[in-house]
């Protein structure tokens, strides 16, 4: 029969596919009190490509990703409508055409979008009915609503891809702290044994579809796709 695919070993829950709990410790998040916040530490997260600040307002902790030009002892606020680099605001106190990072998608959930490093979203639109338009990094603009908050900025770390991974080593740490098999090696290089295109099977004239109820071993490829190849003028 041959081993397990990828995606049978992975649903197993091997070693090989666990992350470190100890780099996914820190919980991004907005509290739900306002008011002024300091910045009481500035540090690098395993599980996160940006780095991260620790906050402290009232007896809460919180931390959120660091932007562009933080320093340590810093105030940002929470709440209001100063439009200011780290200030944590509603997008209907938002003006037109800021950057924004850390949105969330549904008022009160924390932040869910736009955490990476060097990212940033825009603030497009306004519309009638309350909602607001965000133009996202790949262009393309979501509708959110007006409830919804967002750290004023763009995220610190922008040269990150910059540097290039010298050593092997350096990029399996990376691959592992955040549960990433690597290296990857690809379906028609392996043997026939170990996947459904390996020894060049895949290069056959064969559908590379597979149904959305197939079991673990047969799910390669284009799962259930709408359509394939090129859409007819």
């Amino acid at each position: 029969m041959g081993k397990r695919i990828i995606s049978q070993a992975r649903g197993k829950g091997s070693l090989s596919y666990q992350a470190r709990k100890q780099a996914f410790i820190y919980r991004i998040g907005y509290p739900i009190v306002s008011g002024k916040a300091e910045v009481l530490k500035i540090f690098h997260s395993a599980a996160h490509s940006a780095p991260l600040v620790k906050l402290k307002i009232g007896k809460s902790i919180f931390f959120n990703p660091a932007f562009d030009g933080i320093i340590k002892g810093q105030s940002v606020t929470l709440g209001g409508e100063e439009c200011a680099s780290g200030n944590v605001l509603s997008l209907k106190n938002i003006s037109v055409s800021t950057r924004i990072f850390n949105v969330e998608c549904n008022p009160g959930d924390g932040g869910k979008m736009i955490r990476t490093s060097g990212s940033s979203a825009q603030l497009y639109k306004r519309y009638d009915d309350g909602k607001i338009g965000i133009l996202m990094p790949d262009r393309h603009e979501i509708k959110l609503d007006g409830d919804c908050r967002a750290t004023i900025g763009v995220i610190a770390g922008g040269g990150r891809k910059q540097k290039p991974m010298m050593k092997a080593g350096v990029h399996h740490y990376k691959a592992k702290a955040r549960n990433k098999l690597w290296p990857r090696t690809s379906a028609v290089g392996t043997n026939a044994v170990d996947h459904p295109f390996g020894s060049g099977r895949g290069k056959r004239i064969k559908s590379k579809t597979a149904k959305r109820n197939a079991p673990p071993g047969r799910r390669v490829g284009h799962i259930s796709p709408s359509r394939t190849g090129r859409k007819k003028r």
